[in-house]
């Protein structure tokens, strides 16, 4: 078996590792047609690249039960979402750039950067702790502290919460929800929901605002 340190890994191989990670997230093992589904390509074409990945030690891979990363593959996903998340944060932070034009310019970016950059960007704008959509950012030794948090779309009715994290792949959803100001660390409260998949209504500040449960789903808070 080849050792993943021996070479460095290709752009294609670290998005397989960064969508494979994710996808743990929710299912505790990642699908072909998972996989596919995320980066837009043929299960089939996923099918080669996952033996490829077992052959260099990055996942295991059972038949008819998905795939999970090895401890290296994980080291290696938590790399490139490093990478990733602090080109965000500096884009936004140093170069002013709008929240909702950084998650594209760091998927270009993050396969070239080194690490020795990534950590001097990270220290230039004071090690933050997540990006600009709330996401945590992985530390220099490779840990990932996340919190627990829940979905706004599962919140009752009268509770208060503060958002912690929003979906950062539609640009145009990024800037809604600048525009009605549901972005991290504001604090909202439930106001109402509408039966049969109706709306969700919130306070924001002085404002009453209305989102449909589609988008609550891909809204993280904690309870304040």
């Amino acid at each position: 078996m080849t050792s993943p340190k021996s070479q460095p890994l290709t752009a294609p191989v670290e998005d397989y590792l960064k969508v494979i990670f994710e996808l743990e997230g929710g299912a505790g093992a990642a699908s072909t047609n998972e996989i596919a589904a995320e980066l837009g390509i043929a299960p089939a074409s996923v099918s080669g690249m996952v033996r490829r990945l077992a052959e260099q030690g990055l996942i295991a891979h059972q038949p008819y039960r998905g795939v999970r990363l090895t401890s290296a593959g994980r080291r290696a996903a938590l790399r490139t979402i490093r990478r990733h998340r602090v080109i965000e944060a500096y884009l936004t932070t140093a170069l002013r750039y709008p929240w909702d034009r950084v998650h594209e310019e760091a998927e270009r970016l993050e396969h070239a950067a080194s690490d020795e950059l990534i950590d001097r960007m990270a220290e230039a704008i004071g090690e933050p702790a997540t990006d600009p959509h709330g996401a945590p950012i992985p530390a220099r030794d490779g840990t990932l502290s996340e919190r627990e948090l829940s979905v706004l779309d599962d919140v009752e009715v009268g509770a208060r919460v503060s958002i912690q994290r929003v979906g950062d792949r539609d640009a145009g959803q990024l800037r809604y929800l600048a525009e009605i100001g549901i972005i991290p660390g504001r604090r909202v409260e439930v106001l109402a929901r509408e039966p049969f998949g109706g709306p969700i209504s919130l306070r924001v500040g002085k404002a009453v605002r209305s989102i449909g449960p589609a988008l609550a789903k891909q809204i993280l808070v904690a309870a304040v």
